[in-house]
Order: structure tokens, then C-alpha cells, then sequence
């Protein structure tokens, strides 16, 4: 009884009443600025305000102190306190001065104390600790998200977290889901580090507003917004393969208008092939990007407020044997070659208006067009694809609660032509895969906050209505409640769907030479969430040192999984539901400290249990390492004048696909090995220059000669699909990077 008594006190503790000071943070026009940071003047660790711009900090331990107030684009604000038990702060647009000077630093990656999600913030000050050429690139200092290879030869990646691929998890760029259907396959290559402001991941069950998807969690790719940063931003890097890159950013602003251009271009590298298997060790990439962003007003302020985009992305990839030449040798049964070619225009509005603190509405419009020619060996892969979504979203904040509800529609167009160029019998799926899905769907979404706003929970539900599938109804319900104001308990649960797009989800397969056998029908991929998580911050009596310590488990629990069965046939990839128990257990650990804002450490323990009941026995599913270690080292002088950075994996062993039904010489093991890698970068800064240098896999590890069969890429028993570790080895680069702020 006393333990229970224990645990009760700790989850339910009495009212701090006449401990804290509430308070608001607002701009000029009383508008609400959500996620400004207060904090006692002198102190380097504060809190961060809701949704309502709202916050409540403990008392100091003086009579008399100072709250400064902040907030990215406004002038810091600061206060005496005596007495006071609630105060507001009002903040000036930086723009309304002459000349402003900001002081403080942005913290590589924050968690935030107010949002019931646990949600990791990854900022533009974490993504200059390496390369980050685009967002395939951004996680090399994550725990949480593990890149991975889906084929090796035109090096076409995925994001995955808890172990499971990344299809189960949403990502969204601006709040848009612009990365689905045919976009999987590259389209996060296709985002440059340099355009990317701030990167959101959570885990787990998120909010129902942008979809039913995010089954094991969310990436939101939040890219520059014209009328803050730089006014001009150019990066070139280049590597010791001969890959270069070229960024530019360049933005105005006028009165309540801004606007910024981006563009984008990737030059190939050499060939090179370091295994001497006559394939290259990395593909040749030509891309061309370019965009556009309008920005009219402030979605916090009263009145209305709108953003607009555009963009051209035109891309080639050139992988396979040293003497492939696109031009005479696509489809050739002589020379094996892959090649990708790839143009996508998109266009993206959101646009809404705010009546006063308690109403507003606003609509999301997005619509994209991807055309594909591609060639795998002898494979002849062409695809187009229509996207079209919108949202209208309302949203009445009243009392402690906020609503947001509306309603919301995907339109999907996907045509497939596979054909191949040989006369191989071991191949029986070629032909015209023709898909349109039209979803429209209704959505709600409640968030309560209770006891002065240490108990947060959401409560949401969305239906949609698939014109082939039918109805499905996803509820997801979220709690966050601070045990003590450094001390914060999350959880949620929540079910997610998704319709399988087969072929830009699985490349691989058209990528071998098995034979596809689709056992029936596919349906909707369905599975329930469930987390909890305990994060910790803490700080040093002197405060010179600051950290937070963060424990989580999530299990995910398919009722439907559509998972190519590559092991009951080696020469076959059987496609079919599978309703049997399908399994993902995810536990991680971050401990991470700051020593005088100049010496940062970090490290993160994963570890995955995903498998599947097959015949009564538990088989883990293949290329999930199921221990990792991530720690990472940062140094910066107080100056600012340099940094330097670097990062530790280590991966334990992955189960790779069966071949022991293949002859010996096409066998490989069941299980990887073990393998580290280390990564480290030296950064300089000038007033308006930044010179940056690295070295990624220090230790030149190499997974040797990972495709099967590569002697002969045109027999049955050509795979690429055992890639478990890195294969092009030590890279070396330099960059610089040139700006002028605002």
C-alpha cells in the first residue's frame, strides 16, 4: 500500500499554487507567440509557452528578479518581479528598429515542456554539425531516425523509425504530406540541408489532422521562411569522389510581404568502384531544383495571413557496371546499368485568417505531378503520378481547451508500366498498374489542459472514406503530465492505415532478378501504437551545466502488413497480407549534456525487437539492427569562431534475407556483422564566411562486394537486396558556406 500510495503522489501531486508566476507573451497586435522562451535573467534554462502563448515558471529565490521574454523575430523583453503572481509580456517586430542585437545561442536539438507529443526539434544549428547535402543526410546525429539504403546501385533511401520502414512513418514538409506514392522512392533526397530551418520528429500515434498515416511516427520538414534568416545564402561542397553541390537562398521583404528563392544543383561524381566488382560504388546524380515561397502577414496576429509555393525538381541517376552508357545500353542484356530519370513540378498554398485569440480557419492546398522513365537491368519501369490534397481546418480556443476540426481530401492517380527488354520465362509480372484513390474525410481534434496546465490531453478522431476500401475510423488519445516542472510523463496510443503503393516502396524488387508473385489482392496496411515516455532536464547548482535524460518504449502491433516474403523462395518475392502477429518493440534511451554552452555530449541507446509469429515460431524481420549506440561530441569556444563535431555509431547484427536455397557461391550469412562508424567536421566562422571540412566512416568500413552474383547480373541469382552497412567507405569533403543576414 505504501508503494501504491508512492506512485499515486508522484503521478497526481497537489496544486504548486503561490510557487510559480503565470504570465502571457503576445506581439503588438495581442496575437498569442507560441513557443517564445522565458527565463529568469541570468539563468540559461527557462521554460517555452503553449499554444495560447501562455506559460507558468517557478519563483526565484530572490524578492526581486528579472524575466526576459524572447522570441525569434521579435525584441527580447524584461520585467521585475516582486510581487506579481501574473504578467504579460509584449513583444516589438525586430524589424521595427534600425539595428538590433540579439545575443544567446540555439540549441542543437530541444524537447519540447509544453507540447503533449514528445516531439524532437532539430535546429539549423544541428544541422551545421555535418554535411546535411539533403534530408537523407540531416540524421547522421539522431537517435531516433536511422537512414537506410533500399537500393544500393542508384542509392535510393528510406527513413526509419522504431525498426519498421519507412512507408509507417509520415513525412511532411511545411505540414504538406508531399513525400508518398511514387515521391517515396527519392524524394528525400530531393530537399537540400540548406533549405531546411527546422526538422519535428515524433514517435508513435500523432495528431489526427494530417492524415491517418504516421503509424510509427512523424517527420515534419519545416523549410526557411522568407522573412527571417539570411537575406542571401550560398553553399558549394564537394567530396573526395568528385561530387559537387551548389545552394543558393535568397530572400526580401517588404512591409508584410517576403519572399524567398531557392535553388539547388548536384553535379555526378567519378567513377569509382573500390571493390573491383565492375560496379560503381556510387551512383552518378545530375539534379536541378528550384523554388519559390510567398509569405503574406503572421499566422499568430489577427487578420489574414497566407503562404504559397512552388517548385521544379529534374533528376538523373546512373548506377550499375563501370561501361553502362544510358544512351545505347538502357535495357541492353550486355551491360548492366541502372537509370533514373525523374521530373516533378508542385505548387502548395496555406492560407488562413484569425478572427481574434479564440477563432481562426485555415486551408491547406497542395498538388504535385511526378513523371519517372527508369531502367533496372532489363527492367523497363515508367510511372506518373497526380497528387491533389487539401484541408480546411477550424479552430476555436475556449476555457482550457482548444478545437480543431474539419474536413479533408486525397485525390491519387498512379500508373505503372512494367515491361522488360529479355525473354527471361522466370519473370511473370510485367504490364499496366493503374491506381486512383479519392479519400475524403472529416476530423476532430480536442486538446485539454487542467491543474494550471500540468495535465495535457488530446483527444482526436478522423473518419475517411477510401472509394475502393471503404470506411475507416482512427482515434488516437495523447497525455503529458509534469510530474515536477523538470519531470514530464507522456503517452499515447492510436491506430494508423495505409494503402501500399508496391513497386515505389519496394525498388528492390524490380531491382533483382526475382520473380514477383502476387498471392491475392493487397488491403489497406493497418496496426495500433502505443508510448510512453519519461523525459528529465536538469541543471548544476552554478547552471554551467545542462542536460536531460529521456526514456521511452513504443510497441506497434500490425493487424494487416504487406511484407515481401523473400525467404520461403530465394528466386521469388511473394507479395500477400499477412493477418498473423507482426510485431515492433522499440526501447531508447538519450542521456545529454552541456558544459558552459561550449562542450556538448550525447548518447542514445536503441534497441529493436521486430519480428513476425510465422508457424509458431518468432522470426525477426531482416536489415534492423537490433542494438545500436549513437554518441555524439561538440565543441564550441565562447568566440563562436569555430566548432568541431563528431559522431559514433555502432550497429549490432541485422538479419538478412535466407539464400541457403542459392548454390554456395551465392550464399550469404544469416546475420550482418557488428560494425562502427565514426564521422567528424571542423567548422571556421568569418563575419559572413563559414569554411567546413569532414570525414565521414574516419575508419573506411565497408560492406565488401554486397551484390549477389554481380559476375553475372543477368542470371536468376543477381540480388541487390543483402546491403546491411555502408559500402562506398571513407568520404572526405570541404564546403563554404557565404551569407548576409537581414
Amino acid at each position: 500500500m505504501k508503494k501504491i500510495h508512492f506512485i499515486a503522489a508522484a503521478l497526481f501531486p497537489l496544486s504548486v499554487a503561490g510557487q510559480t508566476i503565470s504570465g502571457k507573451v503576445t506581439g503588438k497586435g495581442n496575437e498569442p507567440l507560441a513557443g517564445a522562451s522565458v527565463r529568469w535573467l541570468g539563468s540559461k534554462t527557462g521554460i517555452v509557452t503553449n499554444e495560447k502563448g501562455t506559460f507558468q515558471i517557478a519563483k526565484a529565490g530572490k524578492s526581486d528578479n528579472k524575466l526576459i521574454a524572447t522570441f525569434v523575430g521579435y525584441l527580447p523583453d524584461t520585467l521585475s518581479i516582486s510581487t506579481q503572481n501574473n504578467i504579460v509580456f509584449t513583444l516589438k517586430l525586430a524589424n521595427e528598429l534600425s539595428a538590433v542585437v540579439v545575443e544567446g545561442q540555439r540549441y542543437g536539438v530541444l524537447i519540447s515542456d509544453t507540447r503533449p507529443i514528445k516531439t524532437e526539434q532539430i535546429t539549423a544549428t544541428e544541422l551545421k554539425k555535418a554535411a546535411c547535402c539533403d534530408l537523407a543526410g540531416c540524421f547522421e546525429t539522431q537517435t531516433t531516425v536511422q537512414p537506410q539504403t533500399t537500393n544500393v546501385v542508384v542509392n535510393s533511401k528510406e527513413l526509419r523509425i522504431l525498426g519498421l520502414a519507412g512507408v509507417y512513418n509520415q513525412i511532411l514538409v511545411d505540414g504538406f504530406p508531399l513525400i508518398q506514392g511514387l515521391t517515396y522512392t527519392y524524394g528525400i533526397s530531393s530537399i537540400p540541408g540548406t533549405l531546411v530551418n527546422n526538422i519535428y520528429v515524433a514517435k508513435g500515434a500523432n495528431s489526427v489532422l494530417q492524415g491517418f498515416e504516421s503509424i510509427s511516427g512523424q517527420i515534419n520538414v519545416e523549410t526557411k521562411e522568407p522573412d527571417r534568416g539570411e537575406s542571401m545564402l550560398l553553399n558549394a561542397y564537394m567530396n573526395n569522389f568528385g561530387e559537387r553541390h551548389l545552394n543558393g537562398n535568397f530572400s526580401f521583404r517588404k512591409k508584410k510581404w517576403s519572399n524567398m528563392t531557392t535553388v539547388h544543383m548536384v553535379q555526378p561524381a567519378n567513377k569509382i568502384d573500390r571493390d573491383d566488382d565492375q560496379f560503381l560504388d556510387l551512383p552518378l546524380l545530375t539534379r536541378y531544383l528550384i523554388s519559390n515561397k510567398w509569405k503574406y502577414g503572421n499566422e499568430n496576429a489577427w487578420g489574414l495571413h497566407s503562404r504559397v509555393g512552388i517548385r521544379y525538381l529534374q533528376e538523373k541517376r546512373i548506377g550499375g557496371q563501370i561501361p553502362f552508357e544510358p544512351t545505347k545500353d538502357k535495357g541492353s542484356n550486355k551491360v548492366y546499368g541502372q537509370f533514373v530519370n525523374l521530373n516533378q513540378p508542385e505548387i502548395w498554398t496555406k492560407t488562413g485568417y484569425r478572427f481574434n485569440d479564440q477563432h481562426s480557419i485555415t486551408g491547406f492546398v497542395s498538388a504535385f505531378q511526378q513523371q519517372q522513365e527508369s531502367f533496372f537491368g532489363t527492367v523497363k519501369y515508367d510511372a506518373r503520378q497526380n497528387n491533389f490534397y487539401a484541408n480546411l481546418q477550424y479552430e476555436l480556443r475556449y476555457g482550457n481547451n482548444d478545437l480543431k476540426t474539419g474536413i479533408s481530401f486525397r485525390h491519387l492517380t498512379l500508373r505503372e508500366n512494367v515491361n522488360f527488354t529479355d525473354t527471361l520465362p522466370i519473370r511473370t509480372y510485367p504490364g499496366n498498374y493503374h491506381r486512383t484513390e479519392n479519400i475524403p474525410g472529416i476530423f476532430a481534434e480536442n486538446t485539454l489542459r487542467m491543474f494550471n496546465d500540468r495535465l495535457t490531453w488530446i483527444a482526436g478522431i478522423r473518419a475517411d472514406q477510401h472509394n475502393q476500401f471503404g470506411m475507416y475510423v482512427t482515434p488516437r488519445t495523447l497525455i503529458k503530465y509534469d510530474v515536477t516542472p523538470r519531470l514530464i510523463l507522456r503517452a499515447n496510443i492510436g491506430t494508423g492505415w495505409r494503402t501500399v503503393n508496391l513497386f515505389s516502396e519496394n525498388i528492390g524488387l524490380l531491382v533483382s532478378s526475382r520473380n514477383i508473385i502476387f498471392s491475392e489482392a493487397l488491403q489497406p496496411e493497418r496496426a495500433l501504437n502505443m508510448g510512453i515516455n519519461l523525459t528529465h532536464k536538469f541543471e548544476s547548482n552554478n547552471k554551467n551545466i545542462t542536460g536531460y535524460i529521456s526514456a521511452d518504449f513504443y510497441r506497434t502491433n500490425f493487424h494487416n502488413q504487406v511484407f515481401p516474403d523473400y525467404d520461403t523462395d530465394p528466386s521469388k518475392a511473394i507479395i500477400q497480407n499477412f493477418y498473423g502477429t507482426s510485431i515492433s518493440n522499440g526501447f531508447q534511451t538519450e542521456v545529454y549534456l552541456n558544459f558552459s554552452q561550449q562542450f556538448e555530449i550525447k548518447t542514445g541507446f536503441n534497441f529493436l525487437d521486430v519480428y513476425r509469429i510465422e508457424k509458431g515460431e518468432k522470426r525477426l524481420l531482416p536489415f534492423n539492427p537490433r542494438h545500436k549506440v549513437l554518441n555524439t561530441i561538440s565543441y564550441q569556444p565562447l568566440s563562436k569562431k569555430y566548432h568541431f563535431d563528431m559522431n559514433i555509431h555502432w550497429y549490432g547484427q541485422q538479419r538478412l534475407p535466407d539464400t541457403r536455397s542459392n548454390p554456395v557461391a551465392f550464399q550469404r550469412p544469416d546475420f550482418s556483422q557488428p560494425f562502427t562508424l565514426v564521422n567528424a567536421q571542423f567548422t571556421y566562422n568569418f563575419k559572413t564566411i563559414e569554411l567546413y571540412g569532414g570525414c565521414e566512416n574516419i575508419f573506411d568500413f565497408r560492406q565488401r562486394q554486397p551484390i549477389i552474383s554481380w559476375q553475372n547480373p543477368f542470371s536468376p541469382f543477381f540480388d541487390t537486396s543483402s546491403v546491411w552497412g555502408p559500402t562506398r567507405g571513407r568520404e572526405m569533403y570541404v564546403g563554404v558556406r557565404f551569407k548576409i543576414d537581414k
